[in-house]
Formats: structure tokens, sequence, C-alpha cells
């Protein structure tokens, strides 16, 4: 495992616990980053500790008591601080988790939605403001800005940092999802940081557990394990990305897919649907296909008309709506969405790409995948593209 692997994975939850035992979020951040910078320096002499997230734990709860000291912090914060790993008397309410614990307490009514979101990938997942920005397809100074007024409003309006109560957890419940749900999507799109997803899967379980009658929790569990069922058939040997149509469905994980479906309809029977219900119900659509071929893209294009259509959405209804009605139609609806706020998105021109490939229409095809491969993010995606474009350049 590398060092960036390792600050990924372990991050989170030395920032966690030190807020739970501090109360205090910026000592808990510059104590884990002076802990890693000391990892850093060490190791590579010293090894890697057998225990290294342990490690970076006592290493950052000591520069916190140090520093606490220096501040004439009472006696009885201090021993409470030198017993970190002892769990605290707390609520049966409480959640059984110092990184669930952080989400719910990120996610505070008095903070904007977005605020929330980015804020907890930051403390909790250790992302970059550059990564948050294009989880959120904003500006990266934008997203600077999100994140510094985030931080004002907790100090100014003396945001505690605790777990709500129990009759207060669903109203914060929407927020903690769209974490965990753009904490997967960051490591299903980066191999390397696949951690990243498997950790979002780990703090999904703990929710539904936590939660179990809340359906919106059940369906992104659900979503997330059905997209995950197919991660080791997403790429090709030379790390191109491998389509959903062409990949092969054998290898994809089927008892994964089966525990989704099944708490996915568990969910529904609920009969309050949302979201995350939806979009797993689209991601079923396409795991238990037989073939490709076989999708029921009707069914799919009727789903997506349920989501709220965000550009995103409408752009992937538009996918659905071309592959059940034909390349034509999809194009036409695609071509629709061009002026809007998709403008400098590589999946507008990339889906326009593939519907005048499907159309015969290389020439053109060719300059979209042109386009799409010079907004593309990731070298996965840009590999697929080019050899889109050796294809269609091909024929034209």
């Amino acid at each position: 495992m590398t060092f960036e692997e390792l600050y990924r994975q372990e991050w989170g939850q030395v920032v966690a616990t030190l807020i739970r035992v501090t109360g205090d979020w910026e000592l808990a951040e510059e104590c884990a980053q002076e802990a890693f910078a000391a990892a850093l320096q060490r190791w590579p002499d010293d090894g890697v500790p057998d225990k290294p997230g342990a490690w970076l734990t006592t290493t950052a709860r000591n520069r916190a008591i140090d520093w606490l000291r220096r501040e004439a912090v009472g006696a009885a914060k201090l021993q409470q601080i030198a017993a970190l790993g002892l769990e605290p008397s707390e609520p049966a309410y409480d959640v059984p988790d110092d990184r669930l614990r952080l989400m719910f307490t990120c996610c505070h009514p008095a903070l904007a939605m977005e605020a929330r979101v980015a804020l907890t990938l930051r403390t909790l997942a250790g992302l970059s403001t550059a990564e948050i920005a294009r989880a959120f397809l904003v500006p990266e100074t934008t997203m600077s800005k999100r994140l510094t007024r985030a931080k004002h409003k907790i100090q100014h309006a003396g945001i505690p940092y605790r777990v709500p109560p129990a009759h207060l957890l669903p109203e914060r419940t929407p927020a903690v999802l769209a974490v965990l749900y753009l904490l997967f999507n960051e490591g299903y799109s980066d191999v390397v940081r696949s951690q990243l997803s498997s950790e979002a899967i780990r703090l999904a379980r703990l929710l539904v557990q936590l939660m179990p009658d809340e359906p919106e929790a059940a369906g992104l569990l659900a979503l997330m394990l059905l997209h995950d069922s197919r991660r080791d058939t997403r790429l090709a040997p030379d790390g191109a990305l491998i389509t959903l149509e062409e990949q092969d469905r054998a290898h994809w994980d089927h008892n994964q897919i089966q525990e989704a479906v099944d708490l996915l309809d568990a969910a529904l029977r609920r009969a309050d649907v949302g979201p995350y219900q939806i979009q797993a119900a689209i991601a079923a659509c396409h795991a238990t296909a037989p073939t490709a071929a076989d999708t029921d893209w009707t069914q799919i294009a009727a789903l997506y008309a349920q989501l709220p259509q965000t550009p995103v959405v409408a752009l992937n209804r538009a996918v659905a709506i071309g592959m059940a009605d034909g390349p034509a139609v999809g194009l036409r609806v695609v071509d629709e969405l061009a002026a809007g706020p998709l403008t400098g998105y590589h999946l507008l021109p990339a889906t326009r790409a593939d519907f005048l490939r499907r159309l015969h229409r290389p020439a053109e095809a060719a300059t979209a995948y042109r386009e799409a491969l010079a907004l593309a993010a990731t070298e996965a995606e840009r590999l697929y593209l080019q050899k889109r474009l050796h294809e269609v350049s091909v024929r034209s």
C-alpha cells in the first residue's frame, strides 16, 4: 500500500476520533496533518508499523495533548484525551462509528446542503478542494469559498460537535446519504482509490443497521452494491474504460447483485420511494438483464423521468431514450441539452459521438469524440475515447 492510499484509508478515522475527543475541528485536522507528516518522515527508515492507523492516531493525540497543555486546558480534558480509544458512555441512539458520528455532525441543518456534503468529504475522506469541486461540477475557487464559509458558520454559530438525538436523525439523513454516494463515486472512478468505495459501502451498511426503517438508506446501499458488482469488468487490460454494453456479465458479482435486489425490494415495499431507490432500480435493470440486448431501456427511461431533472439526469435519460427509440431520437434530445449547463461536461459530446457512430456518421462522430477527449477527466475515459475516435476515423 502506498502512502497516498494509506492517507485516504486512515485520514477520516484519525480526524473523526480526535474531533470526538477534543471537540475542536481545526485542532483535530492540524494534529492529523502533523501525524501524517511525521509518518512520511519516519516510516521510510523505521518501516510501516503493524497498525499504522493506531500509530497515526496516537501521534495525533500526543500533538493535541501538547497543544492543549500549552493552552492550559483543564486536567479533566487532558485525561480524557490521554485515554483516547476508550469509548465514553453514550446514549443508545448514537452512531456506532466515529466517521458516521462526524457525518451527522457536519450535516447540521444550519448549513446549506452542498456545504454539508463538501465539508464532510474534506474532513472525513481527506479529498482535496479540487477533487470535491470535480464531484460537484463547479470551479475549484467556488468550492474553496463554500468550505471556508461552512467552517466560519460552524465557528460563529456555535454548532456543536455531537450526534443529534434519534428524533433529529432523519432530517440530516439526505446529506449523509449524499456524502456516502459521492465518496463511493470518488473511489469508483479511480482504481488507485477504490478503498473509498469500500469505505462508503461499509458506512452505508452501518447506516442501514442504525436506521432500518429508512428506505432511502437501503436504496443507496443497493445502488452502490449494484455498481460495485461490475467493478472488475469496467477496465480493459490497457486501462481503457469498458462500457456497460461491452462488459463480460459472467464476471459480475451475482451474489452481490442478488443482495442488492433483495435490499431494494424490501425498501420499495415500504411505498416511500426516493431518488436512491429509483437509481437502484435503474441499476438493477442493467444488472439483471442476461445480455445487453435484453436491457429494458423503455423502463429505464421511465425511471429516469421520475428523478429530479438535473442536467446529468437529463443526459442519462436521453441515452435511455436513444437506446429505446433509436439513435436519431436520442441525438435530438441530446442536442437540446447542448446549450445548457452541461457545456464543458465530457459526457455530453461523448454521448453525441456515440449516437452519431450508431447512425453511421463517422466524420461528425470523430469531431464529437475529439471534443469529449479534450474534456475527459480520467485516463481510463481518455483511452476509451481514443479507441472510439480511431474506429470512426478509419471509417470516414
